[in-house]
């Protein structure tokens, strides 16, 4: 294990600026003038930068440790050697960044780091459009609005009445969409209590009853949306997590309870827009960025945490202490830290093993001419990858594509998500996970040009190049992909095996979006809440008088505060709610 000296450690804590170095054995981090207020933080993305946002401005000495790329996956990625001419490398991403109007943790970050004149909240923008395109010769879909008064909405018959004209047609039979808008209002009126007591162990394809219908009831209603809106699989995600969400994008469509438009997007690349100024201005604040260094293991003594041991590139261990520790890493990286001493001092940590990830993962397409499709997002409905996709130029108002990146002659970007990485292709016939990135690549254009509306704006020849998140890698000797950036999976039932930030340790609080939070969905609002609430642990077990972070809750409508109350003694006595007919 390296041992630092304090000469060596002062010397590198000057030579990366506003960074820092860690600590020798025993040795405390240059931070160690105010004992008691000294927070490692394991983790620079989402979760680690939130929480170390939060904390320094409160009054705590806070170091990041992270051990690849800061912002994590909600950054921007550069395509090295693709720039020519003065300009920058092309922007790729992990997948294109989604704001939607129930987000309220991540604007309020955003609008707490200056910008220019103004905030990186400044940088976000309304998306006006949105289609749900539809294959072959079907009519694309579900154009979203309300009319001029929403407030009528709010009435089982008047919510009624706009599901059943939002989602009827398309080829699912008219009994069939009456049977799935009936078991949206059972949701939509059941109490809290129920929604954890019973849909939480209740798949949604089991809720909507989806494996005696048709198969455009199947796959447009019960599959279609679920996959495409929240990226969840049906078969095992619980109920409770897509009805609540199903329920937030109801509500924002109204406007109710939304912290802005009904779907924002940001202005530029995200390192540009928000991520760099990010770091800028945690740097300001005396916010020490430790680059390349991941978390091995914990250290304790006396049923807290003493130390963590910590890891290079090159494998070389050194150790840091502190005085609270914040894990801000995804569920997979997390588990392997969880040694015996520590399961020893919090037992309930290790339900987090049983935790299940997926793959949702981006590829950008970078084009000689521009597509216009809406100014918004687009679902491929009848894609079996589960595609959804951005074209970025209408947004970047402060960039050219070709006079800002690349070598000249890319002028847009389509960013396409694919969030079914199991499913059969169209061209390969193989999952994604069994295909090279080069059949990716094809397989992705195939799916999109197989819905008319996409398919006579990608003619051949208009894709200049494109970038598959580095996360997917192949593995010849296995035939199969592997992905080191997977994405938490809200299964049936998997609520109580997630932690609360604070811990039974009483130094180690847990940020990341598998920690229950309001939004209950691994999202970067999911991560951001996660980090306030770690924050808020300390700030109660350290007895600070700082003000608590601010949190926020999904929109409840009180109009229907009184069928929820009802339902709720129906649950208690163990009775189905009002509007369950079996």
């Amino acid at each position: 294990m390296a041992q630092l000296d304090r000469r060596t450690l002062l010397t590198s804590a000057g030579a990366v600026g506003a960074g820092a170095v860690l600590a020798g054995a025993g040795l405390a981090p240059a931070f160690a003038a105010t004992p008691g207020r000294r927070v490692a933080v394991l983790g620079g993305g989402m979760a680690g930068l939130t929480a170390a946002h939060e904390l320094v401005e409160r009054g705590f000495e806070v170091t990041v440790f992270e051990p690849s790329a800061w912002g994590g996956k909600a950054r921007s990625i550069p395509v090295a050697g693709t720039g020519a001419g003065g300009r920058a490398d092309l922007p790729g991403e992990h997948g294109f960044r989604f704001f939607p109007g129930f987000y309220h943790h991540v604007p309020d970050t955003m609008r707490r780091i200056p910008f220019g004149d103004g905030t990186v909240g400044d940088n976000l923008v309304a998306a006006s459009g949105g289609k749900f395109l539809r294959s072959g010769e079907h009519a694309d879909a579900f154009v979203f609005g309300v009319g001029p008064d929403p407030v009528q909405l709010l009435t089982v018959d008047g919510l009624r009445r706009f599901l059943r004209d939002t989602l009827g047609g398309h080829s699912v039979p008219p009994h069939e969409l009456t049977y799935f808008v009936e078991r949206l209002l059972v949701f939509l009126t059941s109490c809290d209590e129920r929604r954890l007591g019973q849909w939480e162990k209740v798949s949604w394809w089991d809720f909507v009853g989806a494996e005696s219908r048709s198969k455009p009831y199947q796959k447009i209603l019960a599959a279609g949306l679920t996959r495409n809106l929240v990226a969840a699989k049906e078969t095992v995600a619980s109920t409770r997590t897509i009805g609540n969400m199903g329920e937030a994008f109801v509500y924002n469509i109204m406007g109710r309870g939304n912290d802005g438009a009904l779907d924002r997007v940001l202005d530029l690349p995200t390192n540009e827009a928000w991520i760099d100024p990010w770091l800028t201005y945690l740097r300001g604040r005396g916010v020490r960025l430790v680059a390349g260094q991941r978390l091995v293991r914990y250290e304790t003594t006396g049923g807290r945490v003493s130390a963590a041991v910590l890891a290079g590139a090159a494998g070389t261990t050194s150790r840091v202490e502190a005085d609270w520790f914040v894990s801000a890493m995804p569920v997979e990286r997390v588990v392997p830290t969880l040694t015996p001493d520590v399961l020893a001092l919090d037992p309930s940590l290790g339900r987090l093993a049983a935790l299940q990830t997926d793959w949702m993962v981006g590829i950008q397409f970078f084009l000689r001419a521009p597509v216009e499709i809406t100014h918004g997002h687009v679902t491929f409905i009848d894609s079996p990858w589960a595609l959804t996709a951005l074209t970025q130029g209408q947004f970047w108002t402060d960039r050219v594509i070709s006079r800002d990146y690349g070598d000249g002659e890319v002028v847009d970007i389509l960013s396409v998500d694919i969030s079914n990485w199991d499913a059969p292709g169209i061209l390969y016939g193989r999952p994604a996970k069994e295909c090279t990135a080069e059949e990716v690549a094809a397989e992705v254009l195939a799916q999109i040009r197989d819905h008319h509306t996409a398919g006579d704006l990608l003619p051949e020849g208009i894709v200049h190049s494109w970038f598959l998140d580095p996360g997917v890698q192949w593995d010849a000797a296995a035939g199969r992909n592997r992905n080191e950036t997977p994405l938490l999976v809200n299964t049936v039932d998997s609520w109580s095996s997630r932690p609360t930030a604070r811990t039974r340790i009483p130094n180690l609080v847990m940020s990341g979006d598998f920690v229950q939070t309001d939004i209950d969905l691994a999202t970067m609002e999911g991560a951001n809440e996660a980090a306030r609430h770690a924050t808020n642990a300390i700030l109660a077990e350290s007895g600070s008088s700082a003000a608590p972070a601010a949190t926020y809750r999904l929109y409840d409508p009180p109009e229907f505060a009184v069928l929820k109350q009802a339902d709720r003694l129906l649950y208690r006595l163990g009775r189905r709610n009002a509007l369950d007919l079996g």
